[in-house]
């Protein structure tokens, strides 16, 4: 019965963090740009969706809505204020760009984080689920939200393989990925391509900080394991491998789970990072990186 549970639990929070880690991913292989705000532009999302269904009484969809609006705002934030002053910076030498890129979003979610925290303290938020409910699956009591949150995540994620496979502005930002040069060479502004990429990292941010709310709730606390699990993901599935992400959120999300049943909760994050470690020593390039 246990072991179903942590099947079906550990399901939902892998297609979470799929979904979370793929446009993390998917900025990393454009642009070269690791978000250490990622976390905190998540729980940004899940705060905001409670705050507008819970204090301002907006109902629940427009608050998941608002929570997705609010990801979207905070990660072009992120991309103008941090990002790209960096990179157009004329004073840090292109090798020191990198590191300067990954303090300044690090420190970004900082602040973020302790705003979150100042306005609305750092009690753990649970977002209004959009369906109630629970479900006898096999002798398992599950919530009906939970099943919802794995559905929205996996159509999210086709759709998104949609457009980047089967529309010419995911054709661009897939050329993008793998020719920087060659596709400023055919005449497109790459600028304008970071921006798509920005926006559609904030989007599935924003819908994965808010199911995430829903699911499991968030506080200014889980922005640190939340930005250390999709560290881990795409390091573990590859950088810049949107497929080996897919498959390593899997394989963290079932090691979190399990450590969170069979151990405690406050330890779920250790055993990911402990098999980053090793796969680091092992294969530094993840499971199916080209980098």
């Amino acid at each position: 019965m246990r072991a179903f549970q942590i099947l079906i639990d550990g399901f939902a929070i892998s297609a979470l963090y799929a979904l979370g880690a793929t446009g993390f991913t998917l900025i990393f292989g454009v642009s070269g740009v690791l978000n250490l705000s990622h976390g905190a532009i998540m729980v940004a999302a899940a705060v905001a969706a409670w705050a507008a269904a819970s204090i301002l009484n907006v109902g629940t969809y427009a608050g998941a809505l608002i929570g997705v609006a609010v990801a979207l705002i905070t990660a072009f934030a992120t991309y103008f204020a941090v990002v790209k002053p960096i990179q157009d910076s004329r004073r840090i030498p292109n090798e020191e760009k990198e590191i300067f890129v990954l303090t300044g979003t690090l420190l970004w979610g900082i602040m973020i984080q302790e705003l979150i925290a100042y306005f609305f303290t750092n009690n753990a938020k649970t977002v209004l689920p959009i369906v109630e409910g629970v479900v006898d699956i096999l002798g398992v009591r599950t919530p009906k939200n939970e099943i919802f949150t794995a559905i929205v995540c996996c159509l999210v994620i086709a759709l998104l393989w949609l457009l980047v496979n089967r529309t010419r502005t995911g054709k661009a930002v897939l050329a993008a990925s793998m020719n920087p040069r060659g596709v400023t060479l055919l005449g497109l502004e790459l600028t304008n391509i970071f921006i798509v990429v920005w926006a559609i990292y904030g989007v599935l941010a924003g819908i994965a900080g808010v199911l995430l709310g829903m699911f499991l709730g968030v506080s200014s606390y889980s922005v640190g394991p939340l930005t250390a699990s999709a560290f881990s993901i795409v390091v573990l599935g590859g950088l810049g491998s949107v497929s080996g992400s897919l498959i390593a959120a899997f394989v963290v999300g079932y090691l979190e789970t399990i450590t969170a049943y069979l151990v405690s909760p406050a330890y779920r994050t250790i055993p990911a990072l402990l098999l980053l470690v090793v796969v680091m020593y092992i294969r530094p390039q993840g499971l199916l990186g080209r980098r």
